[in-house]
């Protein structure tokens, strides 16, 4: 177990709900994300897109079968939190494959979704969030900040409702290698 709870003040006051934000998620963070959902238990999650980021598709089309089993198996994770689900699509995602796994729980870049009484902008890009009016804007893409935003490529992000108090829990180490940001150095 990661302890998550005691060791990041995850800890709910009352009626508490857990919004938990995510992005640009490559195959190796899935246990992770399987952890942290087991031990937070959150009312809702919100994936900005890139959901098999070691999978660059627009630069590789070719490999959509090794995509779709990273997404089978991510899809799996997340429908099984019992977690309401909101999944906006990135630029490396493959929209007719997140249609087929997510159905009704798509939402296009720059919707304003209200999660009780609390307004979220959410994007797979700054930009698609920059400009609306919103308590919290949630978004990954690369490592720009926007104002009153929360960047799901930095960290995962978990957001209390009704409180708004926001927990950033870094992801493992190795992640931006598997994104493909940082390369391996030899001696």
């Amino acid at each position: 177990m990661l302890g998550f709870i005691r060791r990041r003040r995850l800890r709910r006051d009352g009626d508490e709900k857990a919004l938990l934000h995510i992005s640009d998620t490559p195959e190796k963070v899935y246990p992770f994300i399987e952890q942290l959902i087991d031990e937070l238990l959150p009312e809702y999650i919100v994936h900005t897109g890139d959901l098999v980021d070691n999978v660059k598709l627009e630069r590789r089309p070719d490999l959509k079968p090794r995509y779709e089993g990273g997404l089978r198996r991510l899809a799996r994770i997340l429908k099984s939190s019992g977690s309401r689900l909101y999944i906006v699509p990135g630029n490396e995602d493959d929209e007719e494959l997140l249609k087929e796994y997510f159905e009704d729980s798509i939402l296009r870049p720059g919707t304003l979704l209200e999660i009780e009484g609390i307004r979220f902008a959410v994007g797979h890009r700054p930009e698609d969030v920059a400009g609306l009016q919103a308590d919290f804007k949630l978004y990954g893409h690369n490592f720009r900040a926007t104002r009153n935003g929360l960047n799901g490529l930095k960290s995962a992000n978990v957001v209390f409702i009704p409180s708004k108090r926001i927990v950033k829990i870094g992801y493992p180490p190795g992640t931006d290698t598997c994104r493909g940001y940082k390369l391996w150095r030899g001696l």
